[in-house]
């Protein structure tokens, strides 16, 4: 069964502009400079974007209960609504509790409106080729992550903050839009309560638990580069354009590299290539990154991390449903987002770091994101021989 009723590719390229984390180091540090005058710390604004991404996890539950009684189309306007909201209405900010408010909350909630949906949507489509399925449409983030960098700078440097969030915002809107019509559910959930849609048991089973564990490791030290390369290169000599085109290098090998490895999870093992990339994600940091000053070796870097740490996200789909099998996915998804929340707590963490050790020190933060993914990695690792008892095997 590899027929689809949605064009993945379509789809999350026009999602990719949505569900982005790659441009947020670039408002980051432009927040940081030009608006609060360096009147609030990197840990607050940083905070902006975990807060949104902890927003969307916990609220995923409560969108597959609307999901069952108004269907995904509704769904997905209603979080294209909320979040185009959040942007617009992010840029009459003036406090940094306004950031918390609308990018935060607001943007959060719009966003797992969509991503839910679609995420819980697309594996019902796919079955030989549900890693490279679910890859694809993981690639979008990557896609809006290649684009909006060089949207955003020009809308900055002449318009300022208020109007480069109100024009995302509409952009946004046009793209989520139009990406509602191309949804559709094949094992529809009608009129479901909360307690018929999670399984909350699966939080006493050690299999899933240890993969949770590997989950949030990975995530803790994932996010760190995505945020903290802007500042880096500017604090190396480097320009603001040039901080902004390595965000979009990094996004542009995050996109290729979800197709690959989602590709590579459907030959070798779809838990065997997640921990394959972990593992090298880790090792970039700490080998590559830690020793980049000068912007030829940071384009390598985000080359090669990208590529491989894309990983993470084009396979936790498929990987939870090998570890809580296809018949309880749906109803278990919820519950891994719900925990995988902590996960994303990993930049403000290197953010403090960075910040206790002094301004413009990043080697405690960077080995932060290094140890959290080889740790990640041998959670994973252990997740492997409990469900497989060999080393080498497929899965």
């Amino acid at each position: 069964m590899t027929k689809i009723e949605i064009n993945p590719q379509l789809f999350s390229s026009v999602m990719g502009g949505h569900y982005s984390h790659e441009f947020r180091g670039i408002m980051q540090a432009y927040y940081d400079q030009y608006v609060f005058n360096y009147s609030v710390t990197g840990v607050q604004l940083t905070a902006v974007g975990t807060l949104m991404y902890v927003v969307l996890n916990l609220v995923s539950p409560m969108c597959h209960v609307l999901k069952s009684h108004f269907g995904p189309k509704i769904m997905i306007i209603s979080g294209t609504i909320i979040m185009s909201l959040g942007l617009i209405l992010a840029g009459f900010s003036t406090k940094i509790w306004h950031l918390y408010l609308t990018q935060g909350i607001m943007y959060g909630i719009g966003g797992s409106l969509m991503f839910t949906t679609a995420m819980g949507i697309a594996p019902q489509w796919f079955d030989k080729r549900r890693g490279l399925a679910l890859g694809i449409c993981a690639s979008g983030s990557g896609i809006g992550g290649l684009i909006f960098p060089f949207i955003m700078n020009p809308l900055l440097e002449r318009l300022g903050a208020p109007w480069c969030y109100r024009i995302l915002g509409f952009i946004s809107l046009a793209l989520g839009l139009f990406a509602s019509m191309f949804i559709k559910e094949r094992f529809p959930q009608k009129g479901k309560k909360l307690g018929d849609l999670m399984h909350f048991s699966i939080a006493k089973e050690s299999t899933f638990l240890v993969w949770i564990a590997g989950a949030d490791l990975c995530l803790l030290g994932y996010m760190v580069p995505f945020y903290l390369i802007p500042t880096y290169a500017q604090d190396h000599g480097m320009t603001a354009s040039q901080g902004a085109s390595l965000i979009s290098v990094l996004s542009a090998f995050n996109f290729l590299g979800r197709i690959v490895t989602g590709f590579w999870g459907d030959y070798i093992g779809r838990l065997n290539t997640e921990i394959i990339c972990m593992v090298l994600s880790g090792l970039f940091v700490g080998v590559i990154w830690v020793f980049a000053t000068s912007y030829g070796v940071l384009v390598a870097f985000c080359v090669l991390y990208g590529f491989t740490c894309g990983a993470y996200f084009a396979l936790m789909s498929p990987v939870t449903a090998l570890v809580t099998g296809i018949e309880r996915y749906a109803n278990c998804f919820s519950v891994f987002l719900v925990l995988q929340a902590v996960g994303y707590c990993g930049a403000p963490i290197a953010e403090a770091i960075q910040s206790a050790t002094g301004p413009g020190l990043y080697l405690s933060a960077q080995l932060f994101s290094c140890f959290t993914f080889i740790l990640g990695a041998i959670c994973m690792f252990i997740l492997k021989l409990k469900m497989t008892k060999r080393v080498f095997s497929k899965i």
